[in-house]
């Protein structure tokens, strides 16, 4: 980046950050939301859980070790990356580190914003933005010298953003794994299907609004993803489904959402949500705590639930619901992210747990 071009964000409320501009040079709106992890851009980037949202990243010095190469490829998916594509609209930074070092990092974060038209921003103060956005749910505008502004905010909580991100086709991996495992894929980050082939899972990847339940299969993951879960009825409907099967079922972030309202909850939209490395969460019923990796804007009305089910995890920050498990059928979920890419990997686990339930419903 050889010359400085100003650039602006401006918010619903009217208030107005000045900066400079880097990455692709565009106009975009979408919510404003922060993550105060320190690490893991190219994870957090590639998140299909961000679709549609103008990432805050807290962490004061952002590009200092690039963006590794997105031509290695294990079992079919990208090494370094959790989707083959950025999904977040744009990038809002503190201060911008032009040149990088790192073992595998092959280009600059500007130069990756650029290969996917992804407009940011730099100079701007990230701590006084997410005073702002801790009052409540934000919108947002970014553009940069000499582009005009979108002439309107635009919610993309107002679309069926999963329909967006999922996949189009039907995709199997590891086609020789021991436990054929059906993904529903939401937005599915590509270490959920890392996990499972770590554990000897065919994996059989579908999309959001597939009929799973039509399928053979010894258990279902339902994946992380965007947007407001109530957009997803469909979906809701098959789960519904499913628990009438009776077969295992593990769900992660949205699809622990979608597993509540079809056990008869209801979600809500946070004032702001949980999107960092180190949100504590409590195993309901033990002194446990384990540091987790959330990515989410709505949460669930646990007191709602059937008496069937249960809590299986609260944030002890807010007291929110984290998870939900049936009381006699193997059926678990968890907002935060297990698979944890970029960390920490305390939840792990529940993997384990996944496939052990599989194991004693094949006896």
């Amino acid at each position: 980046m050889s010359k400085q071009k100003l650039a602006n964000l401006i918010l619903e409320d009217g208030s107005k950050f000045e900066g400079y501009s880097f990455g692709a040079e565009k106009s975009v709106s979408g919510e404003l939301v922060f993550n105060t992890a320190m690490t893991g851009y190219p994870e957090s980037l590639t998140d299909p859980s961000y679709s549609g949202q103008v990432l805050v990243i807290t962490s004061p010095l952002v590009g200092n070790y690039g963006v590794p190469s997105d031509t290695i490829v294990e079992n079919g998916l990208l090494k370094f990356f959790e989707s083959d594509k950025i999904h977040i609209k744009g990038l809002v930074i503190s201060d911008y580190s032009f040149k990088y070092s790192h073992w595998n990092a092959v280009k600059s974060l500007d130069t990756w914003l650029k290969e996917h038209n992804v407009p940011g921003i730099y100079g701007v103060d990230t701590r006084q933005l997410t005073k702002i956005i801790r009052e409540g749910a934000t919108l947002c505008k970014l553009y940069s010298e000499g582009e005009t502004p979108t002439d309107s905010f635009h919610d993309q909580n107002s679309e069926n953003l999963v329909a967006k991100v999922s996949t189009k086709e039907i995709k199997c991996y590891n086609p020789e794994g021991k436990y054929n495992v059906v993904l529903v894929d939401y937005g599915a980050k590509f270490n959920i299907i890392r996990c499972l082939i770590n554990r000897d899972v065919k994996v059989t990847c579908v999309p959001w609004d597939y009929d799973f339940t039509t399928m053979e299969y010894d258990g279902v993951m339902l994946s992380n993803g965007p947007g407001d879960p109530a957009k997803c009825g469909v979906a809701i409907e098959n789960i519904k489904k499913a628990y009438a099967i009776k077969k295992p079922i593990f769900g992660i972030c949205l699809g622990n959402q979608l597993m509540s309202i079809a056990a008869g909850a209801s979600t809500y939209k946070l004032k702001y949500g949980h999107r960092s490395h180190n949100q504590p969460a409590i195993m309901v019923g033990t002194n446990r705590a384990y540091i987790t990796s959330q990515n989410h804007g709505f949460a669930v009305e646990h007191s709602e639930l059937s008496s069937d089910w249960e809590p299986y995890f609260l944030n002890l920050n807010d007291d929110t619901c984290e998870g939900i498990r049936h009381k006699s059928e193997p059926f678990f979920s968890v907002q935060f992210h297990p698979e944890a890419a970029s960390g920490p990997v305390d939840t792990e686990f529940l993997f384990d747990n996944f496939i052990e339930n599989i194991k004693n419903a094949k006896n």
